[in-house]
């Protein structure tokens, strides 16, 4: 721990040499993951993550330099390494810090990384067991329960001092079928940053058997997915991942201050179809993406990104703000001490709308149905995305009929944001993690039943009919 007076000479020799802004992060981590390949533990692994970020700011440059442990010496010696970068006069100074007060949403008083590991295998375990008695033609089957408690305290030349926990476990299945011809994958996971008890209450043979053995078998005996402009109704919960990639990095002021994304200056025009609204919330309790303060000492915060079809706000931090001449939102955020932090997400979703998701099925007489993602690419300055789908089928005459695989959309964010023409209310999130400039941070993606009314599909199947 770095006590207030070093904290004060640290930052005051960071800004000797002219610097505007100066800022001390300090991370300390436990954390445990444990894995178990079919139905034999792997291992258990712990480990401890100790050190320091500093970083300086002067007008729209950012100068960043971390270390491995807290020793004073190391971190003087940091600060003035850093300071070299400027060689102006003074203009600020540290005096002493006021502590920054803010909603405690998150419950870290029961951390599940202190919870028997007899009782995260046996979770596992049961996982695993449920996927290899579903068919003989799962080869491979792995499960993961990770777990870590994290302690950040962060000074400021604006004289604040933010301490915060933060507490997450992640529960993770996968499995590879084989019918000796053809390989296929599936994977789920629940993650959470509430208490063990989120785990107790959860059924986990059933979602290890539904969500990756039944989805591994089906791929190795559907059809290869056909290909061409259609509809495609996307389901909810992971299904806003692709909302995620394809729009909401480009709302993020890391690109968006900087010209960088295909919806810079684009507040107060349309940029999707009048049937959406889309938020990006921090304040969901417990929630994996949540954040009860962000790594700029702001609140986490509830952000309305696009009403009724017209883009409303971005998702801004402090640096990238100065460029936007505003403050940052709750949007501050970095994987740890090595990053500088920049704008991220956090729960990222499409907001239910008025259509009945059956309703959507029926209107829809001939096009795709999917579930599932795979990972993609998006370029934010384009808005051009590839994705995958893990999970497919066809819809025929209103209803959800054969499954297919090898799916993919092919597109541009603008294109897909404002062919949306469906919108269910069946709004569900799901729970992964995303990686960008500043690292990997947790996230929750999500959104209702929607419809694209014409979206270009790639798959090796032929033409649909």
């Amino acid at each position: 721990m770095i006590s207030n007076k070093l904290a004060k000479d640290v930052l005051n020799l960071a800004l000797s040499t002219g610097a505007d802004f100066a800022e001390i992060y300090h991370e300390d981590t436990r954390s445990q993951n444990i894995r178990v390949e079919n139905g034999k533990i792997q291992s258990i692994n712990h480990s401890n993550i100790l050190g320091i970020g500093l970083r300086i700011l002067k007008n729209n440059e950012c100068y960043y330099a971390s270390m491995d442990g807290e020793k004073k010496n190391d971190l003087l010696k940091l600060a003035l390494e850093l300071a070299a970068a400027l060689s102006e006069k003074r203009i600020l100074s540290v005096n002493a810090f006021k502590n920054v007060h803010y909603k405690k949403r998150l419950d870290t008083s029961s951390p599940i990384i202190d919870v028997d590991v007899e009782e995260k295998i046996d979770l596992v375990k049961k996982g695993v067991a449920a996927i290899m008695d579903y068919d003989p033609r799962l080869v491979r089957t792995n499960g993961n329960f990770s777990s870590s408690f994290k302690t950040i305290t962060i000074f400021n030349s604006k004289e604040e001092k933010i301490v915060r926990n933060e507490q997450r476990a992640s529960l993770t299945f996968m499995s590879v079928a084989s019918d000796g011809k053809s390989l296929e994958n599936a994977f789920v996971s629940r993650n959470t940053q509430s208490d063990f008890s989120f785990y107790k209450n959860l059924d986990v043979e059933s979602l290890a058997r539904d969500k990756v053995a039944k989805i591994a078998i089906q791929n190795l005996t559907a059809k290869e997915c056909p290909s061409g402009k259609m509809p495609v109704v996307i389901g909810n919960g992971w299904g806003g991942v692709l909302f995620h990639e394809a729009c909401g990095h480009a709302l993020e002021a890391s690109a968006a201050a900087k010209g960088l994304s295909v919806f810079s200056n684009m507040k107060g025009k349309q940029i999707a179809s009048s049937v959406v609204s889309a938020y990006d919330d921090g304040t969901i309790p417990h929630v994996w993406g949540s954040i009860d303060v962000d790594d700029d000492g702001h609140a986490g915060a509830k952000k309305l990104l696009i009403k009724d079809g017209i883009l409303n706000e971005y998702m801004i931090d402090d640096y990238n703000g100065r460029r936007m001449h505003e403050i940052g939102n709750g949007s501050t955020r970095r994987e740890n001490y090595r990053y500088a932090p920049t704008s991220r997400m956090t729960n990222t979703y499409i907001a239910n709308g008025e259509s009945n998701p059956e309703d959507i099925i029926k209107a829809t007489k001939l096009g795709l149905y999917t579930v599932g993602f795979l990972g993609g690419q998006v370029n934010p300055q384009t808005g051009e995305f590839n994705f995958g789908c893990s999970e497919a089928y066809i819809i025929r005459d209103g209803k959800i009929a054969e499954p297919v695989k090898g799916a993919s959309l092919i597109g541009t964010c603008q294109e897909i944001m404002l062919n949306i023409d469906m919108v269910g209310n069946d709004l569900d999130l799901g729970a992964g993690m995303c990686g960008a400039s500043s690292g990997s941070v947790p996230v929750c993606v999500g959104q209702p039943t929607l419809r694209v009314k014409e979206i270009t599909v790639g798959g090796r199947g032929g033409k649909l009919q």
